[in-house]
């Protein structure tokens, strides 16, 4: 179980190279038109990114109909219930007004009043049944979109090569959050509002028909110009839209990456730099966003073109209407069919309807790119760059299984960048089957680095990493995970049973072997305080230690040969660690150790010091006797005095690091290495 990636440390003083812009599938790479001027292949790339967002919008339409039948027939149903009153609403006022008002026979206006304030409550009462149905369609194709935006991010990240996903947690999680959400929303929007909307055009101008049909040229006409201009301003809104949450993500992005590398930009002074940054981000963000804006100023003269011109020809027209022998009833009628009616009907169109659409298709194309897993099939393009590894070994056929726990490092180098000083330079390792090997070092010299490389959790850039004998990159994943753990510096437990957190690796664990763990362990008490191990459990209440305990116990319940232990005792006191320390040692299985007491290298089989320079591998005692730094580093935690001015992490009475102690993630070289 892998429970964390590592993330390069110094992300604000690190140069970022922007990313592409994505290029639809057909279109011209690098904003190159395939034909004609620039200009044309603007509107051209802009045709085909709408094609492209429209028809990943239908098929979610499509799809999420297919997949509730029922509750799409009765979303219809009730929809055309909720569209009665745009039908009678003007034929009522006509008869109100025509047989009632002029007539002097008020009991016939109040009948037509009144037979539309009936039909109106009851369009409002079908509406509030639309909703559960609505939901019912929604609701699931929401939760799918969610399972396969994870499913895809998790299998990219892993991906080996082009295929690997470099989009950050930021992104993932805008993603997951504000784009499913905007995808959700406007999905319900689109299947509430689309029927309405095409129900009450047909009963607006059908009624018309029956009540002036002399007026229908004065409805019908600046409708079809409005929706002919919403057609052409529809690129550039789906352009705009996108723009957008290219630069929403860009910003999520970057304001992690600040936040995260917060430390190193105080201690490399970058403040100028990273507030640059930071503001660029933000300036861009407000740009697009104003962009938006300006786009939805202009829908909104649309919405004043199609519904309010009606509202004006009619009203300009009416002594002419009325002289051709229209009554003054029908042009109420009508004015009532445009107002009460076409208005609202254009305005939800062009600004509910229309926003809502363009939400849908570009979040849902970019939701349908986050939930693409990678390619199985090989690259057929060559790499024109050479292959700085060393020749690998015969390949030993897909899918295979490590025979055994042992590791093996062969020159592998690492560095968080194409211009980093290498983590790892050329690093030559050998852990035997059934071996203890700690690691030790001051912090930041990249002892967590070494195990998220030997568990597969970062790619050398050059080596190679052997586990059982086979590479591990030939490892498939689903045996990769089951044959070796990482326990990362911070535990995790997840709400469910004490159980179900216990046998996370192993389902099926008998009774005996689950009670046999915990008091390996010296989970007993945990376990009887919990209410045993089908008790509930939550992060939220257990302590750093005690959740430290659960992560341990699952990794130790698991199948793996390779157990990699970063820190992951950091919260125990000595006698606890000990306790955990000789239950794995009795374990079968090869245990490597990140250490943070230099007590555990006294009783490691080997020790593996690295001190920034070349590593030196050897046991306990030969190491005191040929390394000083060593020697060093042992005296200081034995006498705790500030020895060679080493940053090693100062420890408490209760055996917690103290909260100034650097973390192992830091690039920073050792204070004792004097600046150039």
């Amino acid at each position: 179980m892998a429970d964390r990636t590592a993330r390069p440390p110094h992300r604000a003083a690190r140069h970022r190279t922007p990313p592409r812009p994505r290029t639809p599938q057909g279109t011209a790479p690098h904003g190159t038109p395939p034909h004609g001027t620039p200009a044309r292949g603007t509107a051209y790339r802009a045709a085909r990114s709408l094609a492209s967002a429209n028809g990943t919008a239908l098929r979610l339409i499509r799809d999420s109909l297919a997949a509730r039948r029922a509750a799409a027939l009765r979303l219809t149903w009730w929809t055309l219930l909720s569209a009665a009153p745009a039908l009678v609403s003007g034929k009522a006022l006509a008869l109100a007004v025509d047989q009632g008002f002029l007539a002097g026979r008020p009991r016939t206006a109040a009948l037509g009043l009144g037979l539309f304030a009936v039909c109106t409550l009851g369009g409002a009462w079908a509406s509030r049944q639309t909703y559960p149905w609505l939901a019912e369609i929604v609701e699931p194709k929401r939760d799918r979109l969610l399972r396969d935006v994870v499913t895809g991010t998790l299998h990219r990240a892993v991906a080996p090569g082009p295929d690997r996903g470099d989009d950050g947690a930021a992104v993932a999680v805008a993603r997951l959050t504000r784009q499913v959400e905007a995808v959700r929303d406007a999905l319900a929007g689109q299947l509430m509002l689309l029927w309405q909307f095409v129900l009450t055009v047909v009963a607006v101008v059908a009624g018309t028909a029956v009540v002036a049909p002399a007026a229908v040229p004065l409805v019908a006409v600046p409708l079809l110009v409005a929706l002919a201009l919403f057609a052409l301003l529809a690129p550039a809104s789906v352009r705009r839209q996108r723009e957008a949450f290219d630069a929403e993500e860009r910003l999520a992005a970057r304001t992690v990456e600040t936040l995260t590398a917060l430390r190193d930009i105080v201690a490399c002074g970058a403040h100028d730099h990273a507030r640059r940054e930071a503001l660029d981000a933000v300036g861009h963000h407000l740009r697009t966003s104003r962009a938006l804006a300006s786009v939805s100023a202009l829908r909104r003269l649309i919405v004043a073109l199609g519904a309010h011109s009606p509202l004006l020809l009619v009203v300009l027209a009416a002594p002419g209407l009325h002289a051709r022998g229209m009554t003054a009833g029908a042009i109420v009628g009508v004015l009532g069919y445009v107002l009460a009616t076409l208005e609202p009907a254009i305005r939800l169109l062009v600004q509910g309807l229309g926003a809502s659409w363009l939400r849908l298709a570009v979040a849902a194309e970019r939701l349908a790119e986050a939930a693409r897993r990678p390619d199985p099939r090989p690259d057929p393009r060559p790499d024109p760059r050479p292959d700085p590894r060393p020749d690998p070994l015969p390949d030993p056929g897909p899918g295979l299984r490590p025979a055994d726990g042992s590791a093996e490092l062969r020159g592998v180098t690492f560095a968080y960048g194409p211009r980093a000083e290498p983590v790892l330079d050329g690093l030559d390792l050998s852990v035997a089957d059934g071996e203890h090997l700690v690691v030790v070092g001051p912090s930041g010299i990249g002892k967590s680095t070494l195990a998220d490389v030997l568990t597969g959790m970062l790619s050398p850039c050059r080596g190679q990493v052997v586990l059982g004998g086979v590479p591990l990159d030939r490892v498939a994943g689903a045996e990769r995970a089951r044959a070796r753990v990482l326990l990362p510096q911070t535990p995790y437990v997840f709400a469910g049973t004490l159980r179900e957190n216990l046998c996370y690796l192993a389902p099926g664990t008998p009774d005996r072997v689950l009670a046999e763990a915990v008091t390996e362990l010296g989970m007993t008490a945990l376990v009887e305080r919990l209410g045993g191990v089908d008790g509930h459990v939550g992060p939220a209440g257990l302590s750093l230690g005690e959740r430290e305990l659960v992560a341990l116990a699952r990794a130790y319940l698991s199948d793996a040969g390779l157990v990699v232990l970063d820190e992951a005792t950091g919260h125990l006191d000595a006698a606890a660690e000990l306790q955990v320390e000789e239950a794995f040692r009795r374990r079968p299985g090869t245990v490597v150790t990140i250490a943070h007491r230099m007590n555990a290298a006294r009783r490691a089989d080997r020790v593996l010091l690295l001190d920034g320079s070349r590593p030196r591998l050897g046991t306990h005692r030969a190491l005191l006797d040929d390394v000083p730094f060593y020697r060093d580093l042992m005296g200081h935690w034995d006498t705790g005095a500030a020895g060679a001015g080493l940053p090693v992490p100062t420890v408490r009475g209760d055996g917690l690091r103290s909260p100034d102690a650097a973390s192992d993630r830091s690039s920073s070289r050792p204070a004792a290495d004097p600046a150039p």
